[in-house]
């Protein structure tokens, strides 16, 4: 793995992976179930998170120059690395349909409502390949840029919400009970999930192996930072019965937001801003997919897989967004044991087997000794 980023640039990808649906419709899937008190459900979840990014670091720092696939090729054989390479291609398959559920119905209810949705599909797809053709680096760059545009609309949806902003809604706390906030904090996970997969797959990648477990978890609490304020806005301003109605409730929000005397649509610059950080995440869907698709086929070079896994992801995608009764159903439903279920479970029996049994040297790993 010739290309290399920096521990920075991983934290903005993390954030990057996390905030458009975080955001977008986790907000309004756990208000309909934890109503006020999807703040404390973002707590949990973020708590759970760390914990998993944490896991699946100390996976990879035990053998510093492979991913999870490799590292599970190494303690079972081949067979089980190319099992768990097809497992991420499954992940990511649902991580890109969720991507495309946030792109394209922002995009539809509330900038372009007349846009065909393929033509949407194929915005994201053509500037994803573009992307990954020219490498983690570049997409790296272009998460850092998507981070100043996350800070930009932080700052500016807090000088025009935070005025409307009624605290009494937060209250009383814990009005749906522990359990059920914890329960409903699953939809949260889900975020976290595709960050912590996309690090198990990049991370030998990064430079600077010393400090990838602290790379690894700020990229989690930054990025709940960035996430954090906007279930207290979104209770605080709607109130959770408003914030569970809306599928995309982030932009209910930005409707209330009123900044100065000259700007009053506010979610056209959201949009705008908004969609680099899921172009990103496209790209980086991408990008993992072709990547577990090159180690499921025993390649070397990801680019002959890059054009067919985003043209399946696409497709995939493309089916979702079709029917909004699917796509919610997808959200609510499927996703949550989905993504959990391969997010959760690999890093834990990979941490658990690896601590009894001792990797053995690859053939590679000789040569290079």
């Amino acid at each position: 793995m010739k290309t290399k980023i920096t521990n920075g640039i991983l934290m903005g990808l993390i954030i990057n992976m996390v905030y458009p649906k975080a955001i977008g419709v986790t907000q309004g899937l756990m208000a309909r179930e934890a109503m006020n008190d999807i703040w404390v459900a973002m707590v949990f979840s973020t708590i759970k998170g760390s914990v998993i990014m944490l896991l699946t670091v100390l996976i990879i720092c035990r053998m510093p120059d492979k991913n999870l696939a490799e590292y599970a090729s190494v303690l079972f054989g081949k067979w089980v690395g190319k099992f768990i390479s097809l497992l991420q291609i499954l992940f990511f398959l649902g991580a890109y349909a969720t991507v495309m559920i946030t792109f394209v119905y922002h995009m539809l209810d509330y900038f372009l409502p007349e846009m065909p949705v393929l033509l949407l599909i194929v915005v994201a797809l053509i500037v994803g390949v573009y992307g990954v053709f020219h490498g983690l680096e570049v997409l790296g760059r272009t998460a850092l840029v998507g981070v100043f545009a996350i800070i930009s609309l932080n700052v500016l949806i807090l000088i025009g919400s935070l005025h409307l902003m009624d605290v009494r809604e937060l209250m009383p706390f814990l009005n749906t009970g522990v359990i059920n906030t914890f329960i409903a904090s699953r939809h949260n996970d889900t975020d976290w999930a595709v960050a912590t997969m996309m690090t198990g797959m990049i991370l030998p990648m990064v430079r600077e192996k010393t400090i990838w477990s602290r790379a690894g978890v700020g990229g989690v609490m930054f990025s709940a930072i960035m996430v954090g304020m906007w279930p207290l806005l979104e209770v605080g301003v709607l109130s959770p019965e408003v914030t569970g109605h809306y599928t995309v409730s982030c932009m209910q929000l930005a409707r209330s937001a009123e900044i100065g005397m000259f700007i009053h649509r506010y979610e056209m610059i959201m949009v705008a801003f908004f969609a680099i950080t899921s172009l990103v995440q496209t790209m980086i869907c991408i990008l993992c997919t072709s990547q577990a698709a090159s180690q499921l086929f025993g390649l070397k070079d990801i680019r002959p897989m890059i054009i067919p896994s985003a043209l399946v992801l696409s497709a995939f995608g493309y089916w979702i967004v079709l029917d909004k009764v699917r796509a919610v159903e997808l959200l609510e439903h499927v996703w949550p044991v989905w993504a959990l279920s391969i997010a959760i479970s690999l890093p834990v029996i990979l941490y658990i087997v690896g601590l009894f049994i001792k990797p053995r040297p690859t053939p590679s790993d000789r040569e290079t000794a």
